[in-house]
């Protein structure tokens, strides 16, 4: 019940800068074709399907790993997303300082929501955020983005304890634990580290869909996607699951 007056909320908020599905008076949209590198407007998130979503972030990696990155004003980018917002996205991603998504997907200001934490978790207020995402603002794809050479996932394998990090990298025992891999399971078997980060991704987007009946419904309405990837630290490269 809370959850429900707080999207609500948000989406009363919309005419002050939320994303929301038709204009500021409930109209409908008019959809305008999608054009790469461009600012976002309502009607070009309209627009994009959950599809066209994933055909831009596999284009965009594309042209990172080539070298080719739009040219992009984003100052003026700064000043056409002051008041508004209309990503076409949401990210969960690793802090790891190699993996930032707008960069991984050649992206610019007001693209993409981005949600980044060690592992590439979730928890309710990450949820909370992907359903606002989601259900209020617009997202068409949500992403649940690993990477190579990931230090929280060989944190887990060698089973540290620091901290609140402790408590993060138990979330990852689960993966550690059903990885087949052969030979050490600690982070010196690079293939185990491997495999469980890849686990790690696919547990995610289950926890995602479990503990999340709004974004589970919206998915099985065809209204978004839920999908995993790899980026790989070594190339660039993004591997969709």
């Amino acid at each position: 019940m809370l959850l429900r007056r707080t999207l609500i909320a948000l989406a009363l908020a919309a005419p002050l800068g939320f994303a929301h599905a038709g204009d500021d008076h409930g109209a409908p949209v008019k959809p305008e074709a999608y054009s790469p590198g461009k600012t976002l407007t309502k009607s070009v998130q309209a627009s994009i399907t959950p599809d066209g979503a994933l055909a831009i972030l596999k284009a965009g990696n594309q042209r990172f790993v080539a070298g080719k990155p739009l040219q992009r004003n984003y100052k003026k980018q700064v000043t056409q997303t002051a008041l508004g917002q209309f990503p076409f996205a949401s990210v969960v991603a690793c802090i790891d300082s190699r993996s930032a998504p707008e960069h991984v997907f050649d992206l610019g200001v007001g693209d993409i929501f981005t949600a980044r934490v060690a592992g590439n978790t979730v928890n309710e207020d990450i949820l909370g955020s992907l359903e606002y995402a989601a259900k209020v603002a617009g997202s068409r794809v949500i992403v649940v983005l690993g990477h190579t050479s990931c230090g929280a996932i060989k944190g887990a394998c060698d089973g540290v304890k620091m901290g609140n990090l402790t408590t993060l990298l138990e979330k990852f025992q689960p993966a550690v634990s059903t990885a087949k891999t052969s030979g050490e399971r600690n982070s010196h078997n690079h293939d185990f580290v491997n495999e469980v980060t890849e686990l790690n991704v696919k547990q995610t987007l289950q926890t995602i869909r479990t503990k999340s009946t709004i974004l589970k419904e919206l998915e099985d309405k065809g209204k978004i996607k839920i999908v995993g990837a790899l980026y790989d630290t070594s190339n660039g490269k993004v591997t969709w699951y």
